[in-house]
Formats: C-alpha cells, structure tokens, sequence
C-alpha cells in the first residue's frame, strides 16, 4: 500500500518537476517572445549589432548612451559613448562579424526604466576565419526607454571562448 502511494505521489510530482526545470519556466519571469518588449528589445539587438557588423557609426551613436559603461572579461571597463565608437572603429570595422546565437535571447523588464536582454553570441572573422578562431560570449545589455527613445546604457559582455574547429 505505502508503495502504491508513493508512486502515486511521484506521478502527480513528475509532470510539476519538468515545468519547473523547463526553459520556459527558467524565464517564467521574463517577456516571452509574443510580447512588445520582447520584440522590441529583439528588433534592438538586430539594429545594434547590424550596425556593429556594417560599421555604421552613426547609427551605433544614435543606438548608444553618452555614458555607456561597458564590462569585458578580457578588456575591462570601458566608459561613455565615444570611447565604445572609437573602439569599433579601430578594432572592429571590417574585422569582426557578431551573430546572436538563435534561441539564447533573453528578455526581462525592468519597471521604470526599459529592458535586460541577456544571450549568448558569436564572433567571426570575415575572410579570415581561416587563421583567426571565431568565439562566442554571454552578454547582458540594459536598454534605457525615455520617452519612447531606447538607448543602450550598460554592457557586460563575458565568458569570451574560441570554438572548436
């Protein structure tokens, strides 16, 4: 009998336990992709990084806050919006490619103030991924909303490795 209970717990118990260690309920919190903010932020990150890609400085200058803070693992802290456009420009343009890795994205609200969008990307090399590893990070960037105009104002970007070949 104590057997037959307890297997009628566990069954009740299994179903609960794979919701709660799913992907979605990891991001229970979070603004799931249906949602406004989520396709904002998304449409962001696509503006930035196109941006980053093409070296479209201007359109980065307009996407970034004067006083960016922006944490590197590798390169420490970097501040304001013309160090970061110098940076791309003389260390970026034409020389590195990010993708967002597809379903790393992550947004959460933050009341009051925009967004966290967490992921995960990817850094090529274009015409030299023959002899340059490509590499992948973690990122987390705040989105400021004021009055309807977004900016990126922190950027913490980490966990820098090469990829296997």
């Amino acid at each position: 009998m104590r057997i037959h209970l307890a297997l009628a717990r566990l069954r009740w118990l299994l179903p609960v336990l794979a919701v709660l260690v799913s992907p979605a309920a990891a991001r229970a919190g979070g603004a799931g992709p249906e949602t406004e903010l989520y396709r904002t932020v998304a449409a962001l990150d696509t503006a930035l990084f196109d941006a980053f890609n093409h070296c479209d400085l201007d359109k980065l200058n307009a996407l970034v806050a004067e006083d960016l803070e922006f944490y590197h693992d590798k390169t420490g802290l970097s501040r304001g919006r013309a160090s970061f456009i110098d940076a791309v420009k003389n260390n970026i343009c034409n020389k590195v490619r990010r993708e967002l890795v597809p379903g790393t994205l992550e947004v959460y609200p933050l009341e009051g103030y925009g967004a966290m969008e967490m992921g995960v990307h990817r850094f090529s090399h274009p015409g030299r991924d023959d002899v340059e590893d490509r590499g992948e990070a973690r990122f987390i960037q705040l989105w400021q909303n004021q009055n309807g105009v977004w900016r990126l104002t922190r950027v913490i970007s980490y966990d820098h490795h090469a990829l296997p070949k």
